[in-house]
Protein backbone atom coordinates (compact mmCIF):
# COMPACT_ATOMS: atom_id res chain seq x y z
CA UNK A 1 0.00 0.00 0.00
CA UNK A 2 1.57 3.30 -0.43
CA UNK A 3 1.12 6.38 1.16
CA UNK A 4 -1.18 8.26 -1.13
CA UNK A 5 -5.32 8.20 -0.13
CA UNK A 6 -7.18 5.38 -0.57
CA UNK A 7 -6.21 1.07 -0.57
CA UNK A 8 -4.68 0.83 -3.99
CA UNK A 9 -3.66 4.67 -4.73
CA UNK A 10 -6.51 4.74 -7.47
CA UNK A 11 -3.52 3.69 -9.97
CA UNK A 12 -4.44 0.34 -11.20
CA UNK A 13 -7.99 -0.21 -10.53
CA UNK A 14 -6.48 -3.70 -9.23
CA UNK A 15 -9.64 -6.31 -7.98
CA UNK A 16 -7.57 -8.02 -5.14
CA UNK A 17 -7.12 -4.71 -2.49
CA UNK A 18 -10.40 -4.03 -1.97
CA UNK A 19 -11.63 -7.28 -1.95
CA UNK A 20 -9.10 -8.97 0.16
CA UNK A 21 -10.27 -6.02 2.61
CA UNK A 22 -13.44 -7.33 2.88
CA UNK A 23 -12.30 -10.61 3.25
CA UNK A 24 -10.70 -9.86 6.38
CA UNK A 25 -13.27 -7.56 8.50
CA UNK A 26 -16.39 -5.46 8.10
CA UNK A 27 -15.87 -1.83 5.91
CA UNK A 28 -18.77 1.21 6.72
CA UNK A 29 -20.23 2.47 4.00
CA UNK A 30 -21.21 6.46 3.87
CA UNK A 31 -24.22 7.87 3.89
CA UNK A 32 -26.53 9.75 1.96
CA UNK A 33 -24.79 12.18 -0.50
CA UNK A 34 -27.87 14.10 -1.21
CA UNK A 35 -29.18 14.72 2.20
CA UNK A 36 -25.51 15.56 3.01
CA UNK A 37 -25.57 18.28 0.35
CA UNK A 38 -29.03 19.58 1.06
CA UNK A 39 -27.69 19.75 4.78
CA UNK A 40 -25.49 22.33 3.30
CA UNK A 41 -27.92 24.78 1.41
CA UNK A 42 -27.41 23.16 -1.94
CA UNK A 43 -30.45 22.76 -4.39
CA UNK A 44 -31.07 19.62 -5.81
CA UNK A 45 -34.34 19.97 -7.60
CA UNK A 46 -33.37 19.57 -10.81
CA UNK A 47 -33.23 16.06 -13.00
CA UNK A 48 -29.15 15.82 -12.81
CA UNK A 49 -29.80 15.64 -9.18
CA UNK A 50 -26.36 15.38 -7.25
CA UNK A 51 -24.67 14.67 -10.11
CA UNK A 52 -25.42 18.54 -11.06
CA UNK A 53 -22.91 19.65 -8.33
CA UNK A 54 -20.13 17.77 -10.39
CA UNK A 55 -19.39 21.02 -12.74
CA UNK A 56 -21.03 23.51 -10.56
CA UNK A 57 -19.79 22.40 -7.46
CA UNK A 58 -17.35 20.09 -6.90
CA UNK A 59 -16.30 21.31 -3.98
CA UNK A 60 -19.36 20.35 -2.25
CA UNK A 61 -19.05 16.89 -2.96
CA UNK A 62 -16.00 16.63 -1.90
CA UNK A 63 -17.19 18.54 1.60
CA UNK A 64 -19.80 15.80 1.63
CA UNK A 65 -17.58 13.01 1.07
CA UNK A 66 -15.29 14.40 3.97
CA UNK A 67 -17.99 14.44 6.26
CA UNK A 68 -18.10 10.73 6.10
CA UNK A 69 -14.74 9.84 6.34
CA UNK A 70 -14.84 11.88 9.28
CA UNK A 71 -17.34 10.25 10.94
CA UNK A 72 -16.03 6.68 10.16
CA UNK A 73 -17.08 6.05 6.96
CA UNK A 74 -14.80 3.15 5.14
CA UNK A 75 -15.95 3.80 2.19
CA UNK A 76 -17.05 6.64 0.02
CA UNK A 77 -19.92 6.29 -3.00
CA UNK A 78 -19.01 8.63 -5.98
CA UNK A 79 -21.79 11.24 -6.73
CA UNK A 80 -22.59 9.54 -9.96
CA UNK A 81 -25.37 7.56 -9.46
CA UNK A 82 -27.23 10.07 -11.75
CA UNK A 83 -24.84 10.97 -14.05
CA UNK A 84 -24.78 9.36 -17.33
CA UNK A 85 -24.28 10.25 -20.94
CA UNK A 86 -27.65 10.85 -21.80
CA UNK A 87 -29.01 12.69 -18.88
CA UNK A 88 -25.74 14.86 -19.17
CA UNK A 89 -27.22 15.39 -22.66
CA UNK A 90 -30.93 16.46 -22.31
CA UNK A 91 -28.80 19.66 -20.31
CA UNK A 92 -26.71 20.16 -23.52
CA UNK A 93 -23.53 18.57 -21.45
CA UNK A 94 -21.81 16.98 -24.96
CA UNK A 95 -20.16 13.24 -24.50
CA UNK A 96 -16.65 13.71 -24.22
CA UNK A 97 -17.44 16.48 -21.02
CA UNK A 98 -19.79 14.29 -20.08
CA UNK A 99 -16.82 11.82 -19.52
CA UNK A 100 -14.64 14.15 -17.83
CA UNK A 101 -17.45 14.48 -15.51
CA UNK A 102 -17.71 10.92 -14.76
CA UNK A 103 -14.19 10.35 -13.75
CA UNK A 104 -14.03 13.47 -11.63
CA UNK A 105 -16.65 11.98 -9.59
CA UNK A 106 -13.89 9.14 -8.61
CA UNK A 107 -11.12 11.63 -8.45
CA UNK A 108 -13.42 14.15 -6.10
CA UNK A 109 -13.92 11.21 -3.71
CA UNK A 110 -9.76 10.80 -3.55
CA UNK A 111 -9.57 14.04 -2.79
CA UNK A 112 -11.58 13.92 0.01
CA UNK A 113 -9.62 10.77 1.44
CA UNK A 114 -6.30 12.66 0.89
CA UNK A 115 -7.71 15.70 3.16
CA UNK A 116 -9.18 13.14 5.68
CA UNK A 117 -5.55 11.58 5.87
CA UNK A 118 -3.99 15.44 6.54
CA UNK A 119 -6.36 15.93 9.12
CA UNK A 120 -4.93 12.22 11.18
CA UNK A 121 -7.35 9.89 9.50
CA UNK A 122 -5.29 7.11 9.52
CA UNK A 123 -7.05 4.05 8.19
CA UNK A 124 -7.47 2.86 4.52
CA UNK A 125 -10.37 5.01 2.95
CA UNK A 126 -11.62 3.76 -0.10
CA UNK A 127 -14.20 4.78 -3.27
CA UNK A 128 -16.58 3.47 -4.94
CA UNK A 129 -18.11 4.63 -7.99
CA UNK A 130 -21.76 4.80 -8.25
CA UNK A 131 -23.92 3.29 -11.14
CA UNK A 132 -27.67 3.53 -10.90
CA UNK A 133 -30.31 2.41 -12.29
CA UNK A 134 -31.72 3.31 -15.96
CA UNK A 135 -34.88 4.32 -13.98
CA UNK A 136 -32.02 6.86 -11.83
CA UNK A 137 -31.43 8.38 -15.94
CA UNK A 138 -35.10 9.51 -16.30
CA UNK A 139 -35.40 11.33 -13.09
CA UNK A 140 -39.30 10.20 -12.67
CA UNK A 141 -39.27 7.37 -9.83
CA UNK A 142 -38.46 4.20 -12.73
CA UNK A 143 -35.88 2.81 -10.23
CA UNK A 144 -38.01 2.17 -7.85
CA UNK A 145 -40.41 0.36 -9.94
CA UNK A 146 -38.61 -1.25 -12.92
CA UNK A 147 -39.62 -2.94 -15.67
CA UNK A 148 -38.68 -0.22 -18.14
CA UNK A 149 -39.91 -2.34 -21.18
CA UNK A 150 -36.32 -2.73 -22.12
CA UNK A 151 -34.33 -5.78 -23.30
CA UNK A 152 -31.50 -6.96 -21.31
CA UNK A 153 -29.44 -6.14 -24.42
CA UNK A 154 -30.65 -2.65 -24.24
CA UNK A 155 -30.12 -2.48 -20.83
CA UNK A 156 -26.47 -3.58 -21.26
CA UNK A 157 -25.94 -0.81 -23.96
CA UNK A 158 -26.86 1.88 -21.93
CA UNK A 159 -24.73 1.22 -18.41
CA UNK A 160 -21.85 -0.29 -20.34
CA UNK A 161 -20.26 3.01 -21.68
CA UNK A 162 -20.71 4.64 -18.59
CA UNK A 163 -19.20 1.73 -16.23
CA UNK A 164 -15.89 1.91 -19.10
CA UNK A 165 -15.72 5.58 -18.14
CA UNK A 166 -15.93 5.16 -13.90
CA UNK A 167 -13.73 1.97 -14.21
CA UNK A 168 -10.87 3.66 -16.41
CA UNK A 169 -10.93 6.50 -13.27
CA UNK A 170 -9.64 3.52 -11.43
CA UNK A 171 -12.24 3.48 -7.86
CA UNK A 172 -11.75 0.72 -5.90
CA UNK A 173 -14.94 -0.82 -6.64
CA UNK A 174 -17.97 0.00 -8.48
CA UNK A 175 -21.24 -0.22 -6.96
CA UNK A 176 -23.92 -1.28 -9.11
CA UNK A 177 -27.05 0.21 -6.67
CA UNK A 178 -30.68 0.73 -6.48
CA UNK A 179 -31.04 -2.04 -9.13
CA UNK A 180 -34.86 -2.50 -8.81
CA UNK A 181 -35.34 -5.87 -11.12
CA UNK A 182 -33.35 -8.86 -12.33
CA UNK A 183 -33.65 -7.82 -16.01
CA UNK A 184 -31.39 -5.18 -15.59
CA UNK A 185 -29.02 -7.11 -13.13
CA UNK A 186 -28.51 -9.24 -15.69
CA UNK A 187 -27.91 -6.71 -17.63
CA UNK A 188 -25.27 -5.25 -14.86
CA UNK A 189 -23.39 -8.28 -14.49
CA UNK A 190 -22.54 -8.29 -18.34
CA UNK A 191 -21.45 -4.43 -18.88
CA UNK A 192 -18.92 -4.76 -15.76
CA UNK A 193 -17.24 -7.92 -17.63
CA UNK A 194 -13.60 -7.77 -18.26
CA UNK A 195 -13.61 -4.15 -16.67
CA UNK A 196 -10.88 -4.85 -14.23
CA UNK A 197 -12.46 -3.45 -11.39
CA UNK A 198 -14.76 -5.65 -8.70
CA UNK A 199 -18.41 -4.62 -8.24
CA UNK A 200 -20.85 -4.96 -5.30
CA UNK A 201 -24.61 -5.58 -6.82
CA UNK A 202 -27.28 -4.40 -4.73
CA UNK A 203 -31.14 -4.56 -4.75
CA UNK A 204 -33.53 -1.80 -4.35
CA UNK A 205 -36.24 -3.83 -2.08
CA UNK A 206 -40.13 -4.05 -0.73
CA UNK A 207 -40.30 -6.61 1.79
CA UNK A 208 -39.03 -9.90 0.34
CA UNK A 209 -39.22 -8.84 -3.28
CA UNK A 210 -37.15 -6.40 -6.03
CA UNK A 211 -39.06 -3.53 -6.57
CA UNK A 212 -40.47 -5.28 -9.46
CA UNK A 213 -42.10 -7.76 -7.50
CA UNK A 214 -39.37 -10.85 -8.06
CA UNK A 215 -38.39 -13.21 -4.93
CA UNK A 216 -35.18 -12.22 -3.83
CA UNK A 217 -33.76 -15.46 -3.98
CA UNK A 218 -34.46 -15.50 -7.59
CA UNK A 219 -32.73 -12.07 -7.96
CA UNK A 220 -29.66 -12.56 -5.91
CA UNK A 221 -28.81 -15.90 -7.97
CA UNK A 222 -27.07 -14.38 -10.91
CA UNK A 223 -24.57 -12.28 -8.93
CA UNK A 224 -23.43 -16.33 -7.69
CA UNK A 225 -21.52 -16.95 -10.71
CA UNK A 226 -20.06 -13.71 -11.23
CA UNK A 227 -16.25 -13.58 -10.60
CA UNK A 228 -16.45 -9.54 -10.75
CA UNK A 229 -19.48 -9.06 -8.01
CA UNK A 230 -17.31 -9.64 -4.59
CA UNK A 231 -20.60 -8.59 -2.79
CA UNK A 232 -24.36 -8.52 -3.13
CA UNK A 233 -27.27 -7.03 -0.71
CA UNK A 234 -29.77 -4.50 -0.40
CA UNK A 235 -29.60 -0.60 -0.77
CA UNK A 236 -32.28 2.13 -0.50
CA UNK A 237 -35.20 0.53 1.16
CA UNK A 238 -36.65 0.27 4.33
CA UNK A 239 -34.23 -0.83 7.63
CA UNK A 240 -36.52 -3.53 8.16
CA UNK A 241 -36.44 -5.08 5.12
CA UNK A 242 -32.71 -5.77 5.32
CA UNK A 243 -32.36 -8.69 8.26
CA UNK A 244 -34.35 -11.07 5.84
CA UNK A 245 -32.28 -9.96 2.79
CA UNK A 246 -29.40 -10.64 4.44
CA UNK A 247 -30.04 -14.09 5.16
CA UNK A 248 -31.02 -14.63 1.60
CA UNK A 249 -28.08 -12.95 -0.19
CA UNK A 250 -25.65 -15.26 1.88
CA UNK A 251 -27.41 -18.26 1.58
CA UNK A 252 -27.77 -18.05 -2.28
CA UNK A 253 -24.77 -16.27 -3.40
CA UNK A 254 -22.20 -17.42 -0.52
CA UNK A 255 -20.80 -13.94 -1.05
CA UNK A 256 -20.59 -11.29 1.50
CA UNK A 257 -23.17 -8.79 1.68
CA UNK A 258 -23.84 -5.07 1.37
CA UNK A 259 -26.08 -3.47 3.26
CA UNK A 260 -27.12 0.39 2.96
CA UNK A 261 -30.79 0.94 3.73
CA UNK A 262 -32.70 4.27 3.74
CA UNK A 263 -33.70 6.07 7.31
CA UNK A 264 -37.12 4.68 6.95
CA UNK A 265 -38.82 7.74 5.59
CA UNK A 266 -40.94 7.54 2.45
CA UNK A 267 -39.61 9.20 -0.92
CA UNK A 268 -42.69 11.04 -2.46
CA UNK A 269 -41.60 10.93 -6.33
CA UNK A 270 -44.47 13.32 -7.53
CA UNK A 271 -43.87 15.49 -4.38
CA UNK A 272 -40.38 15.97 -4.71
CA UNK A 273 -40.08 15.11 -0.76
CA UNK A 274 -39.85 12.74 2.15
CA UNK A 275 -42.32 12.10 4.53
CA UNK A 276 -42.32 10.15 7.91
CA UNK A 277 -40.36 9.16 10.68
CA UNK A 278 -36.50 7.65 10.43
CA UNK A 279 -36.56 4.20 11.88
CA UNK A 280 -32.94 3.70 10.86
CA UNK A 281 -30.85 2.86 14.44
CA UNK A 282 -27.23 1.43 14.57
CA UNK A 283 -29.00 -1.45 16.80
CA UNK A 284 -29.79 -2.98 13.79
CA UNK A 285 -26.02 -3.42 12.56
CA UNK A 286 -25.35 -6.43 14.67
CA UNK A 287 -27.95 -8.29 13.32
CA UNK A 288 -27.26 -7.29 10.06
CA UNK A 289 -23.18 -8.36 10.28
CA UNK A 290 -24.06 -12.00 12.12
CA UNK A 291 -26.68 -12.56 9.18
CA UNK A 292 -23.02 -12.37 6.65
CA UNK A 293 -23.03 -8.27 5.89
CA UNK A 294 -19.78 -7.25 5.59
CA UNK A 295 -20.25 -3.70 4.10
CA UNK A 296 -22.61 -1.68 5.69
CA UNK A 297 -23.99 2.12 5.74
CA UNK A 298 -27.01 4.12 5.03
CA UNK A 299 -28.52 5.55 2.01
CA UNK A 300 -31.39 8.20 1.68
CA UNK A 301 -31.57 10.73 4.61
CA UNK A 302 -28.59 9.18 6.68
CA UNK A 303 -26.41 11.03 7.71
CA UNK A 304 -22.58 11.42 9.72
CA UNK A 305 -23.74 10.98 13.05
CA UNK A 306 -25.62 7.70 11.71
CA UNK A 307 -22.59 6.38 10.08
CA UNK A 308 -20.42 7.39 13.20
CA UNK A 309 -22.88 5.45 15.15
CA UNK A 310 -22.27 2.37 12.95
CA UNK A 311 -18.44 2.80 13.32
CA UNK A 312 -18.77 2.23 16.72
CA UNK A 313 -20.83 -0.75 16.39
CA UNK A 314 -18.85 -2.16 13.54
CA UNK A 315 -15.45 -1.41 16.28
CA UNK A 316 -17.40 -3.18 18.75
Amino acid sequence: MTSDTTGNSGSTGSTGTFAAALSTGTLVLDGGMSNQLESAGHDLSDELWSARLLAERPEAIIEAHLAYYEAGADVAITSSYQATFEGFAKRGIPHERAAELLGRSVELAREAARRAHAKGVTRPLWVAASAGPYGAMLADGSEYRGRYGLSVDELERFHRPRLEVLAAAAPDVLALETVPDTDEARALLRAVRGLGVPAWLSYSVAGDRTRAGQPLAEAFAPAADADEVIAVGVNCCAPQDVDAAVETAARVTGKPVVVYPNSGEVWDARARAWSGESTFAAARVEGWYRGGARLIGGCCRVGPAAIAKIHEAVGD
